[in-house]
């Protein structure tokens, strides 16, 4: 009977008939009264979110203090309910560490089984002690693996009382005891609590060995197997050659190129590289149910049902290829269908970040943070929402907690430090940026390392964010040590082209560069850098690098709008334009900077309005000064004697005679115009363009000086060829000089030429 009803009950529990099983299991657990029927009725109880009469069974069979598993199982219920310290008291505070193997442990016995022949005189007592250790390893490794197991719950106890360094201590040590203890290798990867190069070293560490197979090859294959299974979750900013050479072997060798953690591992990386849209073709093939065989709405049914780390990074492709619809949609889809995750409402907050409705993005990321605390997209997220308003000491306080929860990602220590950049606090602002690249790279802390002088076509074996030497740079570039910072922009890029970046992402970048070199006077350098930046432009490149969960694009309020609207795009075009026209003035070639001023004004003016359209005034400013200068560098003046013997500047390319030099009305009317001329000469001299002058004004006035003066030259000419006819004919005397005649007319302006066709006979 006892047989037929064990059969009845495995049956119901395989079909998800979870009461037929608790009936039965009752049944048999009432006839035979044994521990192994009371752990599989618990279990049932569990599995079936009955965590109160799942206890109820292990107390009154007492099986907490006797069995392994039934400990186990027990602190679990405590955890579903909630009640920590409950737990921890069944789990107890200490691991079993004299449970972990070194790595070679487990080689070298595979070492000593394989040998044939043993020759030594203990040649039998090494194999008796050989056979007991195999014997004890079968006998303890159902125990072992649950004291693994028991140490990832006291992991997951500290984790929910917020001590993250005993949890980070309980998860290593699950992992160290049992390789296979999956979910607290996933716990230290997800929550960042070792930094990149803790993480590698961490891996390297693990006794994959310990994995069996039917066989000793099998046995090497699984090891490696989940060893680069394992490599798949590290941290993409450290070793991007491991990553991609596990990722590549998986895809190809196991052919697992659509399985979605690999796809997903693969668009982090891309991610990382600012490779947005790829990334966000990766994220879509996961979310898509084209191999679905249902009817249902293929809307609502294409985002759901898939594992929940795969949406933060399609969210965040999606805000940054300024897919504001596709946010919507699925801020909508989400909403309906799973109202309880704390994913819904990062959908709905990135979206409201999305289209600038800070307030209500604030909220929802709020929202999502309190469903999940160790959401790290849900804090930055919050704190993102502050930056973008300037409030300043709000994101910094959570940038701090998002930095105290997640303890390995360099991110919130950028954003501390960009922060403080925006605050001109320069000395944390660079405590917090060393400390951000020694986490993303493993360097010593407070030191950045030196890079290869040209880029390489192969990636890096450093890794590392970018983004963080490009804020560096800032740093000093603000503190006036231009030499430098003009080192770390250049490392920036170099690293950037090794990690094989998107070129647009990096435009900041190279244009900080471009500024550092014409600081220092190098402006043939720094020409060529504003070149390349709107050669990168003009190529269709996104400009920008938004660092929603990946990083800045140099934005010191930690948001940027560049993928939604282009409004960043255009200022940043608009700037690059106007930093060329700078230079190319420097150099004294007026024309060209007029010309590059020209389309700075014309970009920065489409922009619609906001700081963008006001950085057209500086445009226009210097647009004015080039056009000024370049009248003054066209008309070029020359220096010739009055009738009254006094020195005059008259123009080269007016109309006039030899014979209406050093008339004495035209001479004095220019003499005023000396003065202003000397003053420009020199502000150019003096190697700067000086802001604060009104741009399209001046602008305007000097072109129409120059149209007026054009008009005076025709009218003059004209009035002359009359008075000389006048004179043919009556014989005036010498003394009816023209110009008498000629100077009331010149100040009229436009009404010139008409009152010259009325004096023809």
């Amino acid at each position: 009977m006892e047989n037929f009803l064990r059969l009845w009950r495995q049956q119901a529990k395989a079909r998800g008939q979870h009461d037929a099983a608790i009936f039965i299991g009752d049944k048999v657990l009432a006839l035979t009264n044994s521990d192994e029927d009371a752990l599989w009725l618990a279990e049932v109880h569990f599995s079936n979110n009955n965590h109160t009469r799942a206890l109820t069974i292990l107390s009154r069979q007492d099986l907490i203090t006797r069995s392994t598993a039934c400990r186990y199982l027990a602190a679990h219920c405590y955890i579903k309910q909630g009640q920590y310290e409950q737990a921890l008291s069944v789990l107890g505070d200490q691991n079993p560490t004299h449970l972990i193997r070194s790595s070679n442990s487990r080689r070298k016995l595979q070492h000593l089984n394989g040998q044939s022949r043993i020759t030594l005189r203990n040649a039998k007592g090494n194999a008796s002690r050989i056979d007991r250790t195999e014997e004890r390893d079968r006998e303890d490794g159902g125990n072992v693996r649950y004291e693994a197991a028991m140490c990832y719950l006291r992991g997951l106890c500290f984790a929910k009382q917020n001590a993250f360094d005993r949890a980070r201590d309980c998860y290593k040590d699950a992992v160290r005891i049992d390789v296979q203890c999956f979910e607290a290798f996933d716990q230290l990867m997800k929550n960042s609590l070792m930094s990149p190069t803790e993480e590698l070293e961490f891996l390297e560490s693990l006794d994959f060995d310990s994995v069996t197979g039917a066989d000793p090859p099998a046995s090497q294959e699984a090891a490696h197997f989940t060893k680069m299974l394992y490599t798949t979750r590290l941290s993409k900013y450290s070793s991007p050659a491991v990553l991609t050479d596990a990722t590549e072997t998986l895809s190809t060798h196991y052919k697992l190129a659509q399985n979605p953690d690999i796809l997903l591992s693969r668009a982090e990386a891309l991610y990382t590289q600012c490779r947005f849209a790829e990334a966000l073709e990766l994220t879509s093939s996961v979310l898509s149910t084209s191999q679905s065989s249902m009817q249902t709405s293929s809307a609502a049914q294409s985002h759901l049902g898939h594992s929940p780390a795969v949406y933060p990074l399609h969210l965040a492709c999606l805000y940054e290829t300024g897919a504001t619809n596709a946010l919507f949609l699925l801020s909508h889809t989400l909403a309906d269908h799973s109202p309880e995750e704390s994913y819904t409402y990062l959908a709905i907050g990135v979206y409201y970040l999305s289209v600038s409705k800070i307030a209500e993005a604030r909220r929802f990321f709020s929202k999502a943070s309190l469903l999940d605390p160790h959401s790290a997209p849900a804090w930055i997220g919050f704190a993102h929402t502050f930056a973008a308003e300037g409030e300043h000491d709000q994101a910094i306080a959570a940038y701090s907690t998002a930095a105290r929860l997640f303890q390995g990602s360099h991110l919130p220590q950028l954003f501390l430090g960009m922060q403080h950049l925006a605050l001109n606090n320069m000395s944390l602002a660079q405590e917090y940026l060393c400390a951000a690249y020694a986490m993303s790279t493993g360097a010593a802390a407070g030191t950045v390392p030196s890079m290869p002088s040209m880029p390489s076509s192969e990636l890096s074996p450093l890794g590392g964010d970018p983004l963080v030497l490009n804020e560096l740079g800032v740093v000093l570039y603000h503190q006036n040590h231009l030499e430098g910072a003009i080192d770390l922009f250049r490392q920036s890029l170099v690293l950037a082209t090794s990690l094989r970046c998107e070129p647009g992402a990096w435009v900041a970048t190279r244009s900080n560069l471009g500024h550092a070199l014409r600081r220092l006077s190098r402006y043939h350098e720094a020409l060529d850098e504003f070149d390349e930046c709107l050669r990168i432009g003009a190529g269709g490149a996104s400009l920008g690098y938004n660092p929603f969960l990946g990083g800045s694009g140099g934005n010191a309020s930690g948001v940027a709008s560049s993928g939604v609207s282009g409004y960043e795009e255009r200022g940043l075009i608009g700037s690059l334009y106007t930093a060329r026209g700078l230079v190319l003035l420097e150099l004294n070639r007026t024309l060209d900077a007029v010309t590059t001023l020209h389309e700075a004004v014309r970009v920065l003016g489409a922009s619609g309005g906001g700081d963008a359209a006001g950085g057209a005034g500086v445009a226009g400013t210097l647009l004015s000064r080039a056009l000024e200068i370049w009248a003054l560098e066209t008309h070029e003046p020359e220096t010739v004697m009055s009738e009254d013997g006094s020195r005059a500047t008259v123009s080269r390319n007016t109309a006039r005679s030899s014979r209406d030099k050093g008339k004495g009305k035209v001479a004095r009317r220019r003499v005023a115009d000396e003065s202003y001329t000397e003053e420009w000469t020199d502000e150019v001299a003096q190697g700067g363009v000086q802001p604060g002058l009104a741009g399209f004004p001046s602008t305007r006035n000097t072109m129409d000086e120059t149209i007026e003066m054009e008009l005076d030259h025709d009218a003059e000419r004209l009035l002359r060829d009359s008075v000389d006819r006048v004179r043919g004919l009556h014989r005036l005397p010498p003394a009816s000089s023209p110009e008498l005649e000629v100077q009331p007319i010149r100040n009229r302006g436009g009404r010139t030429e008409r009152r010259a066709h009325q004096t023809r006979p």
